[in-house]
């Protein structure tokens, strides 16, 4: 892979708005404090790490279009401005082609809940204005009319490893010169079914939201190098996430003692002898799927970027389907 580069970072998460609040909770490598969340039956409540409030309220919460629109658009917007900076008015004048690409995994659970509710409470008084905030698009959608982008525009639905598949898309789509340049955004919505789900399947887990942004551009090289991602390995009854992980850690190579590992890890997918510095975001932030695995390559990036390391490797073993990871590394460039 070659001539990828990134030029900007964007994240929300449990640490706050923005690439910042997310770098200095990952730093001080304490996990953030756990919330309640009401299950409804239950007398127990669900444990949670939540998005905090955005202060002061971002500008595009007024925008027309999300009016109603659900969180994980908010998130997603909201990521995607942060790592496009600048660039967004070039945009929104037509003067730069963008690629639109959002993954997630549960979409957006919450509005979806609430509208099924209400059909089956009483079908003729459920609320159209509901629906649409219910298809997976939805977020992609939102960011496209925000930004007044008329360019090429993709939703994956997946587990985690959907965000590396998202970049090696974006990258695709550069060397094909369909776009200028392109966003990648993992995201994630809070709901307690997901937070219920999260406990069923990964007992010591504790479900989170927000989410995670790439901007990817071909020319102009920038501080940070996509250098390659390897094939996706996925589960099946001969391959377990252990194996599919031995596979992919395969391709990523041995690593050096410079080089940072940002890992997905859960036992038994651990990487015993990676020789560098690493970092296990999840273990602080919580799960949120596709935006876990988008804040671990914007925590990798950032490494890069602020002169920490010459290059980081990024492990994502998903949820259900599949091992994937990622390289990135320093561009011998400066940027201008």
């Amino acid at each position: 892979m070659s001539k990828v580069y990134i030029h900007g970072l964007g994240a929300v998460s449990p640490a706050g708005w923005g690439v910042p609040a997310l770098r200095a909770a990952v730093s001080q490598n304490q996990p953030l404090p756990v919330q309640s969340l009401p299950r409804p039956g239950w007398d127990k409540k669900l444990s949670v790490r939540s998005v905090p409030p955005p202060l002061p309220r971002p500008a595009f919460f007024s925008h027309p279009r999300l009016r109603r629109a659900a969180t994980m658009s908010q998130y997603t917007i909201a990521a995607a401005l942060e790592a496009i900076g600048p660039d967004a008015a070039l945009v929104q004048s037509g003067a730069l082609r963008l690629g639109v690409i959002v993954t997630t995994m549960a979409g957006s659970v919450t509005y979806s809940r609430r509208f099924y509710e209400e059909v089956l409470g009483n079908p003729a008084a459920a609320s159209p204005l509901l629906f649409p905030e219910t298809v997976f698009n939805a977020p992609a959608s939102h960011l496209a009319a925000c930004l007044n982008s008329p360019g090429i525009n993709y939703t994956l639905v997946g587990d985690e490893g959907s965000f590396l598949q998202g970049l090696a898309l974006a990258a695709h789509w550069l060397a094909d010169d369909s776009v200028a340049a392109c966003v990648v955004v993992g995201t994630e919505e809070p709901d307690w079914i997901v937070a219920d789900a999260v406990r069923l399947f990964q007992k010591s887990a504790i479900h989170t939201s927000g989410a995670g942004a790439l901007y990817l551009k071909k020319p102009s090289p920038a501080r940070t190098a996509l250098s390659a991602i390897t094939d996706a390995f996925t589960f099946t009854h001969g391959q377990n996430p252990a194996a599919a992980a031995r596979a992919m850690w395969r391709q990523l190579g041995p690593g050096t003692p410079a080089e940072l590992l940002c890992d997905s890890a859960t036992a038994p997918t651990q990487r015993p002898d990676w020789p560098g510095p690493r970092l296990s975001p999840k273990s602080i932030l919580g799960e949120a799927f596709n935006a876990s695995a988008a804040w671990q390559c914007v925590l990798a990036c950032d490494q890069i970027a602020t002169g920490s390391v010459p290059a980081a490797s990024v492990s994502v073993v998903g949820s259900s389907q599949q091992a994937i990871g990622a390289r990135f590394s320093q561009s011998p460039v400066t940027p201008l």
